[in-house]
C-alpha cells in the first residue's frame, strides 16, 4: 500500500517514532479533543502562560519601572521577539520586529514602498489572498486621490482555488511599482514560489513583499535566498502567540534608510526617543517602522510561545507538517471519497502549505457536526473545511481519529441536523 497504512496501529507506531512528539507536552490540549485549527489560532503553551505571568508580576513590582528595571528588556521587547522570529525565517535579527496587526502592517508597507510615478504606479495583488490585504491596499490608493480600479492590478485564478505561476509573473509589467502576494493561500493551502517571484521582481525593478500569515512558523522560509523587500504576518496561528497577538514585520536591511510611510514615536532612534524632538529620526532597523507602544502582555505571550522553538529546527517541523498532511490526504482518499469528499489543495510538497482543504457540498453542516464531535476545524466559503495538523502538538493518531469521526458523521447523517449556515466565526 506504500508509505502509509489504514490502521490505527500504524498511527500509534508513527507517534512512537516521532522525534518531535515531546513538543506536545508544552501545550494545553484537551483529552478527547482533536484540534485542527492551529492555522487560525494556535493552542496556548505553558511557556506563553509563564511569560505573561512574568510580565504581570513585573508590572506589579515596578510600575513605570517595568521599562528599565525589570529583568526582561520590555522597552526593546518588540525587537527582542523579532530576533527570535528572524531565526525561523533565516533573516537578520535587525530585519524583523513585532508591531500592530497584519492589516496595519499592510498599510505601513504600502505607505512606505509605494512611490508611484507616471510610468510605474500599479500595485499587483491576487484575488485569492485573505481580503484584508486588498482592503488595505485599495484604501491606501484611494487616500492618495488615485483610482483603485486603475492602480490595483488583480491576478485572477483560473480554477477558483490556486494561482498559476505564469500569471503571477506576467502581471509584473513595466507599469508596476509594487507587488504584494501571499506565501500560502488561506483556502487552498497553495504555497507560492516566493524565491522565484522575488528574483523576477528584482530583475524588473519592482518592489515585492509577501503575506506570511499562513506559513510563518510552519514553512521553512529562507529570507536570505528569497531576498524580498518586505513581509508581514500574524503571530497567533502556527506561532501560537495568543488571540490577537501583535503581528510581525520584515524590512530588508537594504531599505533601512528608506523614509517610513507611517511614522510614530516608538520607531524613533532609541538614543533620542525620550528627548521627544519635533523631527522624527527613525531607527535604522525594522524597529524603525514601529508606531505606538506595543502591548507588553500580548508581546509576552508571543515571547513565551517562541521558546517552544528552542532547540527545534524549522525544517524538521516542516517535514512533519508535510508528513501529517500527506497521511491525512491518504486517509481521505481511501476512506472519504465514497462520501463525496475531495482534496482541494495541491498535492506536491513544494507547493503545499500546512493545512488540508477538505471539500464537500455540505461542508458547512459537516463542519458544525465535527464541532459537536469534539473536533475543532474551520469552514471557509464556499465548500472548504480546513484541517491543520500542527506539528508541535498534533499526533498521527489525531489524524486517524479525525477521519473516523468524519466517517461516523456521514454514516449516521449527523450533519443533517444543522443548518446550511456558518457561524460568525466559522
Amino acid at each position: 500500500m506504500g508509505k502509509y497504512e489504514l490502521t490505527r496501529d500504524f498511527a500509534e507506531k508513527m507517534d512512537s517514532q516521532d522525534a518531535l512528539a515531546s513538543l506536545r507536552d508544552h501545550f494545553y490540549t484537551k483529552p478527547g479533543q482533536i484540534y485542527m485549527d492551529g492555522n487560525s489560532l494556535g493552542l496556548c503553551s505553558k511557556e506563553a502562560e509563564a511569560a505573561v505571568e512574568r510580565a504581570v508580576e513585573a508590572w506589579k513590582e515596578y510600575g513605570i519601572g517595568i521599562w528599565t528595571q525589570a529583568p526582561t528588556d520590555y522597552f526593546l521587547y518588540h525587537d527582542v521577539i523579532g530576533a527570535k522570529i528572524a531565526r525561523l525565517i533565516n533573516a537578520d535579527p535587525e530585519e524583523v520586529t513585532v508591531c500592530a496587526n497584519t492589516t496595519l502592517n499592510v498599510h505601513q508597507v504600502v505607505a512606505t514602498f509605494w512611490r508611484p510615478t507616471k510610468e510605474r504606479y500599479k500595485i499587483v495583488i491576487d484575488e485569492l489572498n485573505f481580503p484584508t490585504d486588498r482592503y488595505a491596499v485599495v484604501s491606501q490608493v484611494a487616500s492618495r486621490g488615485m483610482d483603485p480600479d486603475d492602480v490595483v492590478k488583480v491576478v485572477k485564478s483560473r480554477d477558483g482555488k490556486t494561482l498559476a505561476e505564469e500569471d503571477l509573473i506576467d502581471a509584473m509589467t513595466d507599469d508596476v511599482a509594487m507587488v504584494l502576494y501571499p506565501s500560502v493561500l488561506y483556502r487552498s493551502s497553495q504555497l507560492l514560489p516566493m524565491e522565484k517571484l522575488a528574483k523576477i521582481a528584482r530583475e524588473r525593478g519592482i518592489l515585492i513583499g509577501f503575506d506570511l500569515c499562513h506559513s510563518v512558523g510552519n514553512v521553512d522560509h529562507d529570507f536570505k535566498k528569497i531576498d524580498c523587500d518586505f513581509a508581514l504576518w500574524c503571530n497567533y496561528k502556527y506561532l501560537s502567540g495568543g488571540p490577537g497577538a501583535l503581528a510581525g514585520l520584515y524590512i530588508n536591511k537594504k531599505h533601512f534608510e528608506r523614509e517610513v510611510g507611517l511614522a510614530g514615536w516608538h520607531g524613533n532612534r532609541k538614543d533620542t526617543q525620550f528627548e521627544l524632538r519635533p523631527v522624527f529620526e527613525h531607527a535604522m532597523n525594522a524597529g524603525g517602522w514601529q508606531t505606538g507602544t506595543g502591548s507588553v502582555l500580548s508581546l509576552a505571550a508571543t515571547d513565551g510561545a517562541l521558546d517552544v522553538y528552542n532547540g527545534v529546527e524549522i525544517k524538521d517541523l516542516r517535514a512533519k507538517s508535510l508528513d501529517l498532511t500527506a497521511y491525512m490526504m491518504f486517509l481521505i482518499d481511501h476512506e472519504l471519497t465514497a462520501y463525496g469528499f475531495t482534496v482541494g489543495n495541491p498535492r506536491e510538497d513544494s507547493v503545499r502549505g500546512g493545512h488540508v482543504a477538505l471539500e464537500h457540498e455540505d461542508a458547512i453542516r459537516i463542519n458544525e457536526a465535527l464541532k459537536a464531535a469534539d473536533v475543532v476545524p474551520d469552514f471557509r466559503y464556499p465548500n472548504v473545511i480546513r484541517l491543520a495538523p500542527v506539528p508541535q502538538y498534533t499526533r498521527y493518531v489525531d489524524v486517524y481519529d479525525l477521519i473516523q469521526r468524519i466517517k461516523e458523521i456521514m454514516d449516521t447523517k449527523a450533519y443533517e441536523k444543522y443548518e446550511n449556515k456558518a457561524g460568525t466565526v466559522a
